[in-house]
Formats: C-alpha cells, sequence, structure tokens
C-alpha cells in the first residue's frame, strides 16, 4: 500500500496544544467496525460502552524528563538534547542540536539547583546519536528529575513545556520509568473512570513499553510495508497473562489501550499462547494484518502518515480510517497527544 493513503488534512487549529481541564472530559469517537457507525460521546462514557467481562490492557510506562538544555563548555553556544536510553557501561545515548559541529570530547554543561550536570560527548553510534557520559554519575531516572524538563511534542507548543505538563503529560497509573515519550490514549484515564469500570465489572491490567522516538517519526518509504520501526523495550508480566487468559474463558473482549499495548501483545500473541515476556520489539504492524488477541482499541488521532496510523488503519480497515479521520475533523476534534479519543469495537 502507498503512504499517501495514509494521509489527511488537517487544519493546523486542531492540534492540541493544552490538554482537557479534565482528563476524562476529552471527547470520544466510537467507530464500530461491524456496522461501520460512528458516535460521539465523552470519555466518561467509556465504562457504559463496554461489557461487563472485558479487560482493559494498559501500558504503565512513565515518561522520563528527557529533555535537557545546556551549553557548550568550550563556546558557551546553546545545546538543547533528548535522552533516549541508558547503556549497560552508564553511558546515555542522545540526540542534540546546537550550532556547529560537535566533536567527541566536547562538553556540554546543563545547569542545576546546585552542581551541574556535564555531559561528555563520547562517540557516534550507527544511527547518528551521541553516547555521552554523565557527570555526576548515577541513575539516569534520577539524574534527569533533577536535570531534565518535559519531553513535549515538536506539535505541542513547539516542545516548550510548561511546569503543569510534568504531571498532565503522564498518566495516572504510570509505574515504570522508560519513556520519552507519554502512551497518549491512557492520558484521558481517572481514578473515576477506574471506578466506574470496575463497577460495571470490566477489569484492567498492565504492560510495559518504553515509548521512544521511533514511534512518532513519519514514514519514509512509500511502500508501507517496507517500514520498520525502531526497537522498543517492552515487557507482559505474569499477571496480565492470567488476566488475558480468564477474560477468554469468561467471554470477555481484550481492549487494548493505545498502540503501544498493542504492540506488546501481538508481539507475544505472535509467537503462540500469551505467556509471561519481556524485551525489545520492532513489530511494525500495517494492513494487512492479523490480529490474535486485540478486539478493541482505544487510541487518539495520530499524524498522518505515521506507523501509529498504519496500525490504527490496519484494526478498522482502511477506508473505516479514512471516514473516522474525516468527521473528526470535520467535527472538530483536539488531535494528537493532549487530543481526543476514539474507541474501536468489533
Amino acid at each position: 500500500m502507498h503512504i499517501d493513503q495514509f494521509d489527511y488534512p488537517l487544519p493546523e487549529h486542531l492540534i492540541a496544544q493544552e490538554p482537557c481541564s479534565e482528563r476524562d472530559l476529552s471527547r470520544l469517537l466510537v467507530v464500530r467496525r461491524g456496522t461501520k457507525t460512528l458516535a460521539h460521546h465523552t470519555f466518561r462514557d467509556l465504562p457504559r460502552l463496554l461489557r461487563a467481562g472485558d479487560l482493559l490492557v494498559l501500558n504503565d510506562t512513565q515518561v522520563l524528563p528527557a529533555r535537557l538544555l545546556g551549553k557548550r563548555e568550550q563556546t558557551g553556544g546553546k545545546w538543547e538534547g533528548l535522552f533516549l536510553n541508558e547503556r549497560s557501561d552508564g553511558t546515555w545515548e542522545m540526540i542534540g542540536q546546537t550550532r556547529g559541529r560537535l566533536v567527541a570530547g566536547d562538553r556540554i554543561v546543563v545547569k542545576g539547583a546546585s552542581t551541574p550536570l556535564v555531559l561528555t560527548l563520547v562517540a557516534r553510534t550507527s544511527e547518528g546519536h551521541w553516547l555521552v557520559r554523565p557527570s555526576p554519575a548515577g541513575p539516569a531516572a534520577e539524574l534527569l528529575t533533577r536535570y531534565g524538563q518535559v519531553p513535549l511534542p515538536p506539535y505541542i507548543r513547539k516542545g516548550r513545556a510548561a511546569e503543569a505538563d510534568r504531571e498532565r503529560y503522564q498518566t495516572v497509573y504510570a509505574q515504570h520509568a522508560g519513556a520519552v515519550a507519554a502512551p497518549t490514549a491512557g492520558l484521558h484515564f481517572t481514578p473515576r473512570v477506574f471506578e466506574e469500570l470496575r463497577q460495571h465489572g470490566i477489569d484492567r491490567a498492565f504492560v510495559t513499553l518504553h515509548v521512544g522516538i521511533g514511534t512518532f517519526q513519519p514514514v519514509k518509504v512509500t511502500d508501507v510495508s517496507q517500514h520498520h520501526v525502531q526497537r522498543e523495550w517492552a515487557e507482559l508480566p505474569a499477571a496480565t497473562a492470567e488476566a488475558i487468559r480468564t477474560c477468554r474463558v469468561r467471554g470477555g473482549r481484550v481492549v487494548a489501550v493505545g498502540t503501544t499495548s498493542v504492540r506488546v501483545l501481538e508481539t507475544v500473541a505472535a509467537t503462540g499462547p500469551i505467556q509471561p515476556w519481556s524485551g525489545e520489539t520492532d513489530l511494525t504492524i500495517c494492513p494487512p494484518f492479523t490480529f490474535r488477541v486485540v478486539d478493541a482499541l482505544v487510541t487518539n488521532f495520530h499524524l498522518p502518515r505515521s506507523s501509529l496510523l498504519l496500525l490504527v488503519a490496519a484494526f478498522t480497515g482502511l477506508e473505516s480510517m479514512r471516514q473516522a479521520y474525516r468527521v473528526a475533523v470535520e467535527q472538530e476534534y483536539r488531535f494528537y497527544s493532549y487530543g481526543d479519543a476514539m474507541l474501536i469495537l468489533p
């Protein structure tokens, strides 16, 4: 399939720059694949749109304050970087931008409340990223909490975060630090929604996928089957495997919250029966694709020509996806990370 089939016009004013006043007051477009119908709701309606016995599977990754602002020690020039991951030897993999050319041995100084964080450039990776050595040394999550900022996507205020984003660009159930972007479908959930889900007999379970920059990069090939998502670390714990088995026995549906949860579930399902698993996944889902475990999907509205949109089209069918996005634009739904949500049902 040609990538042009996954493009759509979007007025700039529909790209949400702020989160909804209350998480669960976001709008919710409900897509029913069987009848090819659409309906308009708010996210608080979710418990009444699912069935007793269904199981929500959510990604409990926690977004790191991975954006760092500093100056080049040698020239004083401004530098901006994004932490990607921590290597076993204590070095960090990062991308960064500054005027001029950086070379191994250069040092970046990031100011903090007390002592600065100094990043010494060690070497380039095969992807063109930098390996840097932080000083003082310490767990990346701790150092980033002290020196880092929320890594908002560039389409939200040009990536410039406010203090409120530390709380709003994070799910209320985030547990395991490691992502550089939020699993945005989960941003709509609140304790109130979870309590109503429980009262309606709808269970929840968790997977982890540490969202990386590759998830949001545009597809640059014309044939979408040739696109490959970068590897990301993920885990499906034993409790979630058991919850899925129990859900199947009682005749419930597995409802994935977000494309990242889909990728974890379908990565494991591709190997056989659902069982505990952890490792890296580069599963890229595009039409056509056979879903082995996911029955329904909660997701946000995604960037044109992105791997996330390919996954949604594979789940809904290309024409159903295109229809849903046309209606969402016409009805002025809010798009992308801080935008509204979609529920795709059988």
